[in-house]
């Protein structure tokens, strides 16, 4: 087939079905099953190699944790060996200790259980007489005071009369001879073998691991990034230093909540107050769930130790203090950046390492997870992993916008534009985030995939978003006046804005009228909305109108007569042929007006802008155009039209007569 039959053929189809929709696809997408299957492997291989990996985990997360005591104490001149070994063996020192003093409490608080007893009895049925007869609280007491009935005569129960009683069986009763001492000895260590082994496993781990962290380093970056030593080096940097942080300064926080809640706790007249104190320390490394427990098991002894009520009124004070006091003064203060992982990401990382390790797990499920997470910021294969833990939003504020006014939804769009304005000015937010924001939708309008309807509801939404934040800029505008009658009382110019990005500020615009117009369509009326706003910031008087409302030289008279400039905004960078014309239009019709256009252009940065014939200016960012529209420049003359006339003639012999001069 020839290639005009092939060019046939496919105007036939053409015209036949329609033009043929382009989808825009990725060439070079790279596969995720290979990423998928690597995970469903190393989830296999933690799941199954429980007994021998969960200690070596625990082991590289306090060698994150240790490595900068270790360094810190080679700094001061003890050599390597003996730092690292007192580094660790103090360490393990504190946490055997610790453990002692808490399983000592424990054992204390597990006798005077019983002594406990009527108390709680006692304040179940006030809450039954308290309630009615057929409600909960009766319910619940009579199950509590059938099974402390049936516990308490669960040895002195004779059998029901009638019945064969099974005779007894002996019960073997085997004396411990002190010849025999090995068996006694093996019984009474064979439990706690298991443990020990672990512990001096990790001990001896972490020692190692401290000794040789830099050759251990090299072999990893050889291992999995010799081609990119820049990469590798960042993510073992970044992972060491994010999980030491995050360690370090849960401990501090911890030990912030737990030494005053010990503190409390004695003053109110808790027993064991310390126990309390240690285990919140301990608890609180469990996201979410241990300060829970921390809170509950003081209130239950408060319950049971007092018959009254008061006690258990102090303790719960004494946690609303805290709690408030360590999440609004301490944490902030101390976290800075926290770990990088979003809130639901560590309870989904709580709720899979609990169920792949345990409470171990669980203990250990955020600093695993922000490994994780950098893993998924520096290896290709593993970004997704990033994107679900990681707590930096994934898409950029311009994209966000552009989500949101596609969506139609100018409130959570507000939202974030109250959030970007509490450090910056509405200057910056329309020309960081706006306008980039306006131009995705206008190339998207060029691919063909935005439909009339969608760009009118991204009008409708952007023009909304002005309206919502004409609060913020009528504020601005107020520091506006503001500094213009400082600068004027003082006889010197006002500093320039912070954040602005320009060497000097926006010129006041008081006493001076714009007209402001969309070029082409709904996306170019939104943009010349922002400008108009920003304008009216500066203290100008601002007409802001459609591009539909200047059809015909009618309604050219919506433009006011005092107005200083006249400015035509389009997102489309290639319109200046269209600009052009209008420009002409409205110089021909007001020539003692400054007229210009603003062709907006993604990277928000000054360029040299396009000629565009009789324009007094052309702006590429939302500063420029600002500062040209409110500049005190003349406007430039233009030459009047010339007035063609053509002789009209009744036959075409006139017209050839016409031609050859006769």
């Amino acid at each position: 087939m020839s290639s005009s039959d092939a060019k046939i053929t496919e105007a036939e189809l053409e015209n036949d079905l329609g033009p043929r929709r382009v989808y825009s696809t990725s060439p070079s997408a790279p596969s995720r099953m290979p990423a998928f299957a690597s995970v469903l492997a190393v989830i296999a291989i933690l799941y199954f190699g429980k007994e021998v990996l969960l200690p070596l985990a625990i082991a590289i997360l306090l060698t994150f944790a240790l490595a900068p005591i270790s360094s810190r104490l080679r700094k001061l001149g003890m050599p390597r060996i003996p730092a690292v070994i007192v580094t660790v063996v103090t360490a393990f020192l504190v946490l055997v200790l610790f453990g002692l003093v808490v399983a000592g409490h424990v054992a204390e608080v597990a006798q005077n259980l019983p002594a406990y007893q009527g108390n709680i009895i006692a304040k179940i049925r006030s809450l039954q007489e308290s309630g009615t007869d057929s409600g909960i609280v009766r319910r619940l007491t009579s199950v509590v005071e059938s099974v402390g009935r049936e516990l308490s005569n669960a040895e002195q129960r004779p059998g029901a009369p009638g019945t064969a009683s099974r005779p007894r069986e002996p019960v073997l009763v085997e004396i411990f001879a002190p010849s025999r001492p090995i068996e006694t000895l093996t019984s009474l260590i064979g439990p706690l073998l298991g443990p020990i082994s672990s512990l001096g496993l990790i001990i001896v781990v972490v020692i190692f691991m401290l000794l040789e962290r830099e050759e251990l380093r090299d072999r990893f970056i050889r291992l999995v990034g010799y081609g990119d030593l820049h990469r590798t080096t960042e993510a073992i940097q970044e992972a060491g230093s994010r999980v030491a942080r995050y360690l370090l300064m849960q401990l501090v926080v911890n030990c912030a909540y737990g030494v005053p809640l010990a503190l409390g706790l004695w003053a109110v007249g808790i027993p064991n107050p310390a126990l309390w104190g240690m285990l919140a320390i301990v608890l609180r490394f469990v996201p979410y769930i241990g300060p829970v427990i921390a809170t509950v098991l003081p209130l239950f002894l408060a319950f049971a130790v007092d018959p009254g009520w008061s006690l258990v009124l102090w303790v719960g004070a004494l946690f609303l203090v805290l709690e408030l006091t360590s999440n609004n003064v301490i944490e902030p203060w101390l976290y800075g950046s926290r770990t990088g992982l979003s809130p639901l990401a560590i309870i989904v990382a709580a709720i899979f390492w609990a169920w792949l390790w345990g409470p171990v797990g669980l203990v250990l499920s955020t600093p695993l997870t922000v490994c994780l997470a950098v893993l998924g910021r520096y290896v290709p294969q593993f970004e997704f992993l990033e994107v679900v833990f990681g707590s930096d939003p994934v898409l950029d504020p311009k994209e966000r916008l552009y989500q949101r006014l596609l969506a139609g939804d100018p409130d959570e769009a507000t939202d974030y534009a109250e959030e970007f304005l509490e450090e910056d000015y509405l200057e910056d937010y329309y020309g960081k985030v706006a306008i980039p924001a306006l131009l995705l939708a206008e190339k998207d309008r060029r691919r063909g995939v935005l439909t009339a309807e969608q760009m009118e509801q991204v009008f409708e939404t952007a023009i909304t978003l002005v309206s919502n934040l004409a609060e913020i800029a009528q504020e601005e505008e107020q520091e506006e006046e503001e500094e213009e009658e400082q600068k004027e009382a003082a006889g010197r110019p006002s500093p320039p804005k912070e954040g602005n990005g320009d060497e000097s500020e926006l010129p006041d615009g008081r006493g001076k009228t714009v007209f402001c117009v969309g070029g082409r369509g709904p996306l170019d009326d939104a943009s010349a909305a922002m400008l108009a706003q920003i304008l009216q910031v500066q203290g100008a008087e601002v007409v802001a109108v459609r591009h539909s409302d200047i059809p015909n030289r009618r309604a050219m008279s919506l433009v006011p007569k005092q107005s200083n400039a006249i400015v035509v905004c389009f997102l489309n960078e290639d319109s200046t042929r269209h600009a052009t014309i209008l420009v002409r239009r409205f110089k021909r019709i007001y020539p003692a007006i400054r007229v210009g256009a603003v062709l907006w252009v993604e990277d928000q940065k000054e360029r040299q802008p396009p000629a565009l014939g009789e324009a007094d200016f052309v702006a590429t960012t939302l500063t420029s155009a600002a500062r040209e529209a409110l500049a005190d420049a003349p406007p430039s003359l233009v030459t009047p039209a010339r007035k063609i006339r053509t002789r009209r003639s009744s036959n075409k012999t006139g017209i050839a007569a016409t031609r050859s001069g006769i």
